[in-house]
């Protein structure tokens, strides 16, 4: 059963979204710490992060110690990622009649840059500064000009909060990431509050390949609906970005998958290289933050110039 087929006209109820509370929660999930220095630059995209050497990684994904508000968002999240409700919001994205905004790159960065999180105790940088520490920690360890970019505009994805319709509270726009449509594996974080998805009772959503094929590789999955998702079918056909960069944007959440090593009996030859490419950007996401300010005003030429070298045609449909 293909997902196209599935596919549902109603529209989900927007709720009105709160862009200091979504900013606690996803800074809550990722659990980082403070960035202290960045090393000398090395060769390849996937070659080993030197920036980030010295810190306990550990520390920054122990769910299994997460505060109440993790555990309570992932049980909202698990309970609604349903097949018919991504069918759903994936209808509303290629709607025809939906308006979508038209913003260059740095426009968007500027408009997401009202989510601020005041209450944050870990961090007081805006979204600006936040992408650019991702940016600049890539660039710093000599990466290529297109990783460096992907770091740049990886989070832009949470600009789905300003558009109607495209999600309906913070468990579609943040958090890990997960196919639906198959049983759900059990490496997903929390994986009991599954328990309480309606896709559980579905003859065909419930076995372990659901609507998938083994070996037919990782773009048959409907992923879970949220900023991964969103940016990836912004970008994947408005920019020079090769698939590498799409797929470190679509996938950077798909935890159970790039750091447990889940549903890999569904990849495809070429996929590795996939797997490689989110593994390789992965400590740039997770552990970049600091509260150590970059000077934007100082960077943004050097990042306008990436902007307009792999998104020529300047305006973007959103």
């Amino acid at each position: 059963m293909a997902p196209s087929a599935i596919y549902a006209s109603e529209q989900p109820l927007l709720l009105l979204a709160d862009g200091a509370a979504l900013e606690a929660i996803s800074d809550a999930i990722d659990t980082v710490n403070k960035l202290k220095g960045l090393s000398s630059p090395i060769a390849a995209y996937d070659s080993e992060p030197k920036f980030d050497s010295a810190k306990d990684k550990a520390s920054f994904r122990q769910y299994e110690t997460a505060c109440e508000r993790v555990r309570n968002f992932y049980s909202e999240q698990h309970a609604r990622q349903t097949v018919e409700h991504n069918l759903r919001m994936r209808a509303h994205f290629f709607d025809p009649k939906r308006k979508r905004e038209e913003m260059t790159i740095w426009q968007a960065m500027e408009r997401l840059n009202t989510l601020i999180d005041d209450s944050d105790p870990d961090t007081e940088l805006s979204q600006i500064q936040h992408l650019l520490q991702s940016a600049e920690a890539i660039r710093r360890d000599g990466k290529p000009r297109w990783m460096q970019v992907t770091g740049l505009v990886h989070d832009l994805g949470k600009l789905m909060l300003f558009f109607d319709g495209c999600s309906t509270g913070q468990w579609d726009v943040v958090g890990d990431t997960f196919p639906v449509g198959c049983r759900w594996d059990d490496k997903c974080v929390f994986a009991d509050a599954f328990g309480q998805n309606p896709d559980k009772d579905h003859p065909v959503y419930r076995t372990k390949n659901g609507i998938y094929t083994p070996g037919e590789g990782i773009g048959q999955f409907l992923m879970s609906w949220g900023h991964d998702e969103f940016l990836y079918l912004v970008l994947k056909d408005q920019s020079m970005l090769p698939r590498e960069a799409l797929a470190m944007i679509r996938y950077h959440s798909f935890y159970p998958w790039h750091h447990e090593g889940a549903y890999k009996e569904f990849m495809a030859d070429g996929d590795e290289v996939l797997l490689k490419a989110v593994q390789a950007f992965n400590p740039y996401d997770l552990y970049s933050k600091t509260d150590e300010e970059p000077d934007v005003e100082k960077l943004k030429p050097y990042y306008m110039e990436l902007i307009d070298e792999f998104f020529p045609q300047k305006i973007l449909r959103w």
